[in-house]
């Protein structure tokens, strides 16, 4: 029994290393509700759609979080978007 446990804390700890080696590349788009005008930041590693499905794309994809808050506030003092 003291094997298998001693067997998973080793393979826990390569996946961990494995993870921590390798971080997840995110980037992020607004997209447009169309019956509000209201824009939120959508991130791209979510493997589901938003929903309800009345919304657009209003901007191109960008790297980091920050970023897509830069592109909103533009769009916000534009008009593009509502708060």
């Amino acid at each position: 029994m003291r094997r298998i446990s001693v067997l998973c804390a080793a393979a826990g700890l390569a996946v961990t290393a494995f993870v921590a080696a390798n971080p997840a590349e995110a980037s992020y788009h607004l997209i447009r509700w169309q019956d509000t005008g209201l824009c939120q930041i959508w991130d791209e590693s979510i493997p589901t759609t938003p929903w309800p499905a009345g919304y657009h794309r209003a901007s191109a994809t960008v790297p980091t979080f920050i970023d897509a808050l830069a592109v909103k506030d533009a769009a916000l003092k534009n008009g593009q978007c509502t708060w």
